[in-house]
C-alpha cells in the first residue's frame, strides 16, 4: 500500500481547489464517549495517537477564549441553564431554561435581557495555539443562531416565532448573527491567513423535508448567512455548511448564497440519494460525510460498512470533490470494529498514487 504523499492541510487544500490529491481525506466526528471507547480497543493514549493510526486528516479548531463576566454553574453566556442526561452510553447536556422565553415583545427584550459583547471574548492565544500545526487546516469562526435562538425561547416557541413573532425573530438573529459575525473577523484578525475552514450552519431538515418553509429559509437565514460566507470568502476561508436530514430542496438556494462544502450528507434521507447529489451538484460543492450514523456504524457489520465507503467512493468521490467522514458524531453505540472498518477502507482504497 503506498505511503502519504501529502499532509492533511494539503489533502484538504487540493480537495477544495479540486485538484488531484494522493488519496480521498478522511475527517473525524464523534462524541467524548466513543473516542474513548475507540481509543481503548485501539491502544491508544491519546487522540494524536488515534488519528495516526486511523490516517484521518484531522482539522484544528480554533476559537475565542471567554474572558467575560463570570457566569452562574451550568448557566452559559447567553442565560440559558442546562443539566445533564444520562442515556445508555453517556450523557448530554440539556436546556432547561430559556431566559426569552417570557417575553412577549422585542421592547420587553430590550429593557430586561443583556446580551453579550464581542469584547467578552480575548484571541491573543491564537498564533500560539496554531503553532507547530503548520501540517493541518484551521477551522475557525462562523455561525448557528437559530439554533441559539431556540434555546433563548423554547424549542417550540422558537419555531412559532417565524409566524407569531417575526419581528422578535429578526431582532434577535440580526444581534446574534452581528456577534458570530464580529467573533469571526477577529479570529480572521488574530491569525490572518491561516484558517482554511469556517462554519456556517443551520439544521434545516428533518428526516423527510425541510423544517421550514423555504419562504422563511430566505426570509430569516440565507441573507444572513450569506453576509457569514462573504467574510469567510473575503478572508480566504472555505464555507462549511452543516445542515443535517433532507435538505435537497434548498440545496440549491445554499449553493447561490456561497457554501464551499456540504455536511452531512445523510443520504437515507428523502431525497437525498448519493446519486443525484453527485449529478446535479457536485461540480459545484465539496461534499463532506455520508458514512450512515444512524444504522451503518452503529448497528450494521463490518461488512456492511465497508461497503458503503466503497459506494461513497465510487459515487461521491468520482472525479474528486469528496471528503469521507460520519454523518455526524459517531456515538458509543458504534461498534470500534465498524469505526475502524471505515477508515481502514477509505485508506486502502482510494489511494490513487
Amino acid at each position: 500500500m503506498p505511503e502519504d504523499q501529502m499532509t492533511p492541510k494539503e489533502r484538504w487544500q487540493a480537495v477544495l481547489n479540486r485538484e488531484p490529491t494522493d488519496r480521498v481525506p478522511t475527517d473525524y466526528w464523534a462524541t467524548s464517549e466513543a473516542t474513548a471507547k475507540l481509543k481503548e480497543y485501539l491502544g491508544c493514549e491519546t487522540n494524536d495517537e488515534l488519528y495516526d493510526r486511523l490516517h484521518i486528516d484531522r482539522v484544528i479548531t480554533v476559537g475565542g477564549r471567554y474572558v467575560g463576566p463570570q457566569l452562574a454553574e451550568k448557566e452559559d453566556v447567553f442565560g440559558c441553564r442546562s443539566r445533564e442526561v444520562a442515556y445508555a452510553t453517556g450523557v448530554y447536556h440539556e436546556c432547561v431554561y430559556h431566559p426569552l422565553a417570557e417575553f412577549e415583545s422585542v421592547a420587553e427584550i430590550e429593557c430586561n435581557y443583556t446580551w453579550p459583547e464581542p469584547d467578552w471574548w480575548d484571541y491573543s492565544h491564537l498564533p500560539e495555539q496554531i503553532a507547530g500545526k503548520d501540517d493541518y487546516p484551521i477551522k475557525g469562526g462562523g455561525s448557528e443562531p437559530f439554533l441559539r435562538y431556540c434555546e433563548l425561547r423554547g424549542l417550540e416557541q422558537g419555531f412559532m416565532d417565524l409566524v407569531v413573532n417575526p419581528d422578535m425573530v429578526h431582532y434577535c438573529l440580526d444581534i446574534l448573527f452581528e456577534l458570530a459575525y464580529e467573533g469571526t473577523r477577529r479570529i480572521y484578525e488574530a491569525i490572518p491567513g491561516r484558517v482554511m475552514i469556517t462554519y456556517v450552519a443551520e439544521d434545516l431538515g428533518s428526516q423527510e423535508g425541510l423544517l421550514f418553509s423555504l419562504q422563511h429559509i430566505r426570509e430569516f437565514f440565507i441573507p444572513r448567512m450569506q453576509r457569514m460566507m462573504d467574510l469567510a470568502h473575503e478572508n480566504g476561508a472555505y464555507v462549511f455548511h452543516h445542515s443535517d436530514g433532507a435538505i435537497r430542496d434548498v440545496i440549491p438556494d445554499m449553493i447561490e448564497a456561497g457554501i464551499d462544502v456540504l455536511n452531512p450528507i445523510q443520504w437515507r434521507c428523502q431525497g437525498m440519494e448519493r446519486e443525484g447529489l453527485k449529478r446535479d451538484f457536485g461540480d459545484k460543492v465539496i461534499f463532506h460525510g455520508a458514512i450512515d450514523n444512524q444504522y451503518t456504524l452503529a448497528f450494521g457489520t463490518t461488512e456492511e460498512v465497508r461497503q458503503e465507503v466503497l459506494e461513497n467512493l465510487r459515487i461521491l468521490g468520482a472525479g474528486g470533490g469528496y471528503i469521507l467522514a460520519p454523518c455526524h458524531n459517531i456515538q458509543a453505540v458504534s461498534p470500534p470494529e465498524n469505526i475502524v472498518t471505515m477508515y481502514e477502507t477509505a485508506y486502502e482504497f482510494s489511494q490513487t498514487g
